[in-house]
């Protein structure tokens, strides 16, 4: 593989008209698009095509690239290979995600919010990686398989219990509570990080607001009024 001060040049020329660039650049990262191609294997599309459809992503994300982002190119690539696969499995027929892609992603997802507890600070791509241990690509493979659709009655692939769909996972007032957290779950993640520290301290880690103030390093009267100031504010963005 190209290092990144060699693959920013050659995107540069790319981006000129370098058409041997382009090329070296796609044949240099060869084992990058197969690697992401694999993951829509036994979807009807046969290999070659898929190879061809993840070329023709790999060289939209040259086209675009800005090399002034503070991003590694692959990391920018890995999103627009996967979106020219699914645009054509959505005008040919239905996106289909496999199960441990979309487990993955669910696992990710907890780990995301673990760890923002724990550490102050949001996960990298590098952290995902490292504690999953699997390659970055995979990682925003995975994340990226949040956009297609799912199902609270998708298969929940968790690797302990087989044919279980994600609302199998909680019963009665517990699976109207999950409900609501996946709808405020957007609305969370847009929060200030001492906000949604909060939030995800006092409601999703049934932390006391004494155990938070300790944690945060306020007084206990300051998170009651900061708590109820968030509750407010999401409040009113529900019934905006």
């Amino acid at each position: 593989m190209l290092g990144q001060e060699e693959t920013l040049e050659l995107i540069k020329k790319a981006q000129a008209g370098d058409e041997l660039a382009k090329e070296t650049l796609v044949n240099e990262n060869s084992p990058l698009i197969k690697s992401v191609i694999r993951w829509f294997r036994d979807k009807g599309i046969e290999n070659d095509d898929l190879y061809q459809l993840g070329c023709l992503g790999f060289l939209k994300a040259i086209n675009n690239f800005d090399c002034s982002f503070n991003v590694k190119f692959s990391t920018y690539a890995v999103p627009m290979v996967v979106g020219e696969i699914k645009r054509f499995m959505r005008d040919d027929g239905a996106v289909k995600v496999s199960r441990a892609m979309k487990g993955l992603n669910i696992k990710i997802n907890k780990f995301v919010d673990a760890f923002f507890v724990e550490n102050g600070r949001k996960a990298t791509i590098s952290d995902i990686a490292k504690h999953f241990k699997i390659s970055e690509q995979d990682v925003v493979l995975a994340m990226d398989s949040a956009k297609m659709p799912v199902s609270l009655y998708t298969p929940f692939d968790d690797g302990e219990e087989d044919g279980l769909t994600i609302i199998d996972r909680f019963d009665g007032q517990e699976s109207e509570d999950f409900v609501d957290k996946f709808a405020l779950k957007d609305i969370i993640n847009g929060l200030e990080e001492r906000d949604r520290k909060i939030i995800l301290l006092r409601y999703f880690y049934d932390k006391t607001q004494s155990e938070i103030a300790q944690r945060l390093g306020v007084s206990q009267v300051q998170v009651s009024r900061l708590e109820n100031k968030i509750l407010e504010n999401l409040k009113n963005k529900l019934q905006s």
